[in-house]
């Protein structure tokens, strides 16, 4: 950290490198996948890419036995054959990212083992899709963009949420100019996780709980700060400038624990440090404004926010409604409800009319998971650049480091590293793509 908050590259990001900006790497005919990580979130995974023609499941790397085998058994009764299993030890991944028969890894294994396993496999020549957050710090961003440049390998974090039917309708509206110049974006990630607690020796709250008790900021800020990040072609011609973030008092986590938890255990020995709810303001270098929002543990339904607002009108999610000049009747008051039937008509993703019957009933967050790994696959098979890049893994993941600076030191402003050095101002926004099916 130099004077003035200003976030310094390491020495190793000055290094010239091939940007990695819109990569296309030779088509596949098949596309090979090793799993890393097969658990609440991988399994799911499995199960919806062996629905996708031109997919072969080689290898699945776990902890445990049972889970690995369950996911097995899916691949089997697909009609594949058994994939090789890779069990118990925490580094087996380096034993299946050495296999040549292996195209991509799907990575959905505790965050702290996120950066380091893309980093491997795209070091032994895989493209790497990771679940998010894909960095935990600002150094493993920039390791996961160096290695990427480095190798010429997709590595893609895999924000689901950009491929709901919603913010996709509403990438196409923003596309077509019908909010007109953005100014302004809200994104949010609230939904009441405590429950997790209860999975005391495996599973999700096993390992994400300790993250409440260390750290404090905005956790997990890339499902409703992805969406926005694209409208406002983020990294795009535009990025992220600074932040300021600030969190509230640390209080119902603890409450829970002893509730629910005997006296002595480890929930209630521990101290539970991160505010439950934290607002972080990010400014984007052209003068967007960002409101970012997080909490995983206050009674309170779930909202991602996904709100845009531009000069003439705005769309505001969860539920949807809108408002723009010369579209709806009057700006105050929306239009939402059965009346947005023909907003979707007209502003429609291509990509979810052509896909969007199959992905509902695939399921996955209402479809948006088979038709982020439908779209992966799609990409591959046929050349294309993914919708979502390193730098934007980068970028998007570096709001929770960056947050935590930024609550420590009473909410000044940080600034975000250029993780494209430079080439935000030629790469081309996402455009609306139509698939040939």
């Amino acid at each position: 950290m130099a004077a003035g908050g200003k976030l310094l590259s390491s020495p190793a990001t000055q290094i010239k490198r091939k940007s990695v900006a819109g990569l296309v790497t030779p088509k596949l005919d098949k596309v090979r996948v090793g799993f890393m990580g097969v658990g609440a979130r991988g399994s799911g995974h499995v199960e919806q890419m062996l629905a996708i023609q031109g997919v072969e499941v080689k290898a699945i790397c776990d902890l445990y036995q049972d889970w690995a085998e369950n996911s097995a058994k899916k691949v089997v009764e697909a009609g594949q054959p058994a994939p090789t299993l890779y069990v118990g030890d925490p580094y087996g991944y380096k034993k299946m990212n050495d296999r040549d028969d292996i195209d991509i890894v799907i990575i959905a294994t505790p965050w702290e083992w996120h950066t380091p396993m893309a980093v491997d496999a795209m070091r032994k020549g895989k493209h790497a899709f990771i679940e998010v957050p894909a960095a935990l710090t600002i150094d493993e961003a920039w390791e996961l963009v160096d290695t990427a440049e480095a190798t010429q390998c997709h590595c893609m974090m895999m924000e689901n949420v950009n491929y709901g039917r919603e913010e996709l309708m509403v990438l196409n509206m923003v596309r077509q100019g019908a909010l007109g110049e953005l100014l302004h974006g809200e994104a949010a990630y609230i939904h009441d996780l405590r429950g997790q607690m209860h999975e005391e020796k495996r599973g999700t709250g096993s390992w994400r709980t300790v993250h409440y008790m260390t750290r404090n900021g905005n956790l997990y800020p890339t499902h409703g700060l992805g969406p926005v990040a694209q409208y406002m072609n983020i990294n795009r011609g535009d990025r992220f400038d600074f932040m300021s973030s600030v969190s509230s008092n640390s209080r119902v986590r603890a409450e829970y624990a002893r509730a629910n938890f005997p006296e002595g255990h480890k929930w209630r020995k521990g101290k539970f440090v991160c505010g439950d709810i934290n607002t972080s303001i990010i400014r984007s270098v052209m003068g967007k404004t960002i409101m970012v929002q997080w909490d995983e543990q206050l009674p309170r339904p779930y909202t991602r926010h996904n709100l845009i607002q531009g000069t003439k009108g705005c769309w505001s999610g969860f539920p949807g409604k809108i408002a723009i000049e010369g579209l709806t009747k009057n700006t105050d008051s929306w239009v939402q409800g059965a009346d947005l039937a023909e907003i979707y008509k007209k502003f429609e993703h291509p990509m979810f009319v052509k896909q969007g019957e199959l992905a509902t009933k695939m399921g996955g967050h209402g479809g948006m998971d088979f038709l982020m790994l439908w779209r992966i696959v799609y990409c591959l098979r046929n050349g294309e650049p993914m919708d979502q890049d390193v730098y934007d893994a980068a970028a998007w993941s570096a709001v929770t480091p960056l947050s935590e600076l930024s609550v420590a030191n009473r909410g000044r402003s940080v600034d975000f590293p250029d993780f494209t050095r430079g080439e935000w101002k030629t790469m081309k926004p996402l455009g609306i793509v139509d698939p040939v099916i």
